[in-house]
């Protein structure tokens, strides 16, 4: 046995004019759930604390709550010394349960199809990945769209493509999915983190929803004037100044002796919008020693495309960057686009390795910079974060630049999956949740490692938004002018 002491929400709407926390100290098990804990506070301080649960074993879903901010199973995590429970996102009934049958309303059920056979080997192998759900809602309390806008969320969304997948349903599952918001997720992949049975509700579902959309001819007009770019042009943004690989060469030598060599694939935003970024990169390669290979027949990843369910064109454009490449003989890739990068990882097949940069330099080993006397926080990019599974490396290379580092809580900016484009009025939503908690840090600077991250946090607030690559050189050049007014 052992004790811990936790706090708990406790809110009835009857009585209290909003939720407060109350802490009680219990004695559970080594290895004891949360939901132990709970069990405990009823037996033993509390027997009107109110809490569902009701398999114990992670298959009902009924005992969801959030845990330290995260939606989890209470009788799946386990329990800690000094942990807060609280609710679930969703209107609260009392304590710890919430109004689940709004959200439960919206799942679609089967509509039967007169004659339908049974579902093939190959359609119950698509289903497969998506009939896992046990409506806990956990997704749908940690969505970030549903924080701003009336998207039905994940779980919803999910059961529309699985019932489009099954050949004995006739109901007409993309126009219900338009109308429940198919193109309001930001394919930040946050459901997926949450989910306790890791359902990819983006990937198997949502991207998939937009493709059968896109077939259809009705991907949002935003989205296709993207899509006719990048088929008339290779490259996903338009052309606003000299792009990056009209300004360097396609061998980048180091500046001392070569400790390492990286092919670079610069990505559509750091070519043709912000090359300074790509520059500065440059840079940093060459103080730390690295050969930079870069190929000028590289084209856009498509991740643009396949967010909002526009592959015909994708095949094509991974074949050409496979081979820009390939045929150079570069055994590893780097990427500073988070979305580039998530990219190349997960929806190519590769003949060689994909890094981000963070990873390179962390690999390496940077020389140290001079700490600039600012304040720092940091926004995980989402296709870097969840993308890529990549948080710590960020950290430890700003630590080194800035002399003083403040978390912030991580959440989506509303960039992605083509809501900044298509809906607009999200984006700019979900952008001003991020000033709030830019504000809230104190920070002099907020740094990322995503174009578009950047210029959207840049549009949403008036803190200065820098890539830390940019960071790490000004810290460079500090160190550089130091030791040229000391000699």
């Amino acid at each position: 046995m052992r004790e811990i002491t936790l706090r708990v929400s406790r809110y009835d709407p009857a009585e209290d004019a909003e939720p407060h926390f109350e802490e009680y100290t219990v004695r559970v098990n080594e290895g004891a759930r949360v939901l132990h804990a709970l069990h405990a506070v009823h037996d033993d301080h509390d027997p009107t604390l109110a809490y569902r649960y009701c398999c114990g074993s992670g298959q009902c879903g009924s005992c969801a709550v959030q845990v330290d901010g995260t939606p989890v199973l209470a009788c799946m995590e386990e329990a800690r010394d000094g942990m807060t429970v609280e609710p679930l996102d969703l209107p609260v009934l009392k304590d710890l349960t919430v109004d689940m049958g709004p959200v439960i309303a919206k799942i679609a059920r089967i509509c039967p199809a007169p004659d339908a056979g049974l579902p093939t080997k190959e359609e119950i192998e698509a289903i497969k990945p998506l009939r896992d759900c046990i409506e806990c809602l956990c997704c749908v309390s940690a969505c970030p769209a549903l924080q701003v806008t009336e998207f039905a969320g994940p779980t919803v969304l999910r059961q529309e493509m699985r019932l489009a997948l099954d050949p004995r349903d006739s109901g007409d599952r993309i126009g219900d999915a338009i109308e429940k918001g198919l193109f309001y997720c930001t394919t930040c992949k946050r459901c997926l983190e949450v989910c306790p049975k890791e359902i990819d509700v983006p990937g198997k579902a949502i991207e998939k929803l937009r493709e059968l959309a896109n077939r259809r001819g009705l991907t949002l007009p935003r989205h296709q004037e993207v899509a006719k770019l990048v088929q008339e042009t290779g490259r996903s943004v338009e052309r606003t100044v000299p792009t990056f690989l009209e300004q360097v060469p396609e061998v980048i030598e180091p500046d001392g002796p070569v400790r390492g060599e990286v092919g670079f694939f610069v990505g559509c935003m750091f070519n043709g919008r912000v090359p300074q970024t790509a520059l500065d990169a440059m840079e940093v390669m060459k103080r730390n020693g690295i050969r930079v290979i870069v190929p000028h027949d590289q084209v856009c990843c498509g991740s643009p495309l396949i967010r909002t369910g526009q592959t015909s064109n994708v095949s094509d454009l991974k074949q050409k960057n496979i081979k820009a490449f390939a045929d150079r003989g570069i055994e590893t890739v780097m990427t500073i686009c988070a979305g580039c990068g998530a990219t190349l990882k997960n929806d190519y097949e590769t003949p060689f390795a994909v890094k981000d940069v963070t990873e390179v330099l962390t690999e390496y080993g940077i020389e140290p910079p001079a700490k600039l006397d600012i304040t720092a926080t940091y926004h995980d990019p989402c296709h870097l974060l969840r993308g890529q599974g990549i948080s710590e490396e960020p950290r430890a290379l700003l630590r080194e630049a800035v002399g003083e580092f403040v978390e912030m809580p991580s959440q989506c900016c509303g960039a992605g999956g083509g809501v900044r484009s298509g809906v607009p009025e999200e984006a700019k939503a979900l952008g001003a949740k991020r000033d709030a908690a830019v504000k809230a840090t104190g920070a002099d600077v907020v740094v990322t490692v995503c174009p578009f991250c950047e210029f959207h946090i840049a549009d949403c607030t008036d803190v200065p938004v820098k890539n830390l690559v940019t960071v790490l050189l000004e810290g460079y050049r500090k160190k550089d002018a130091e030791q040229k007014d000391s000699a």
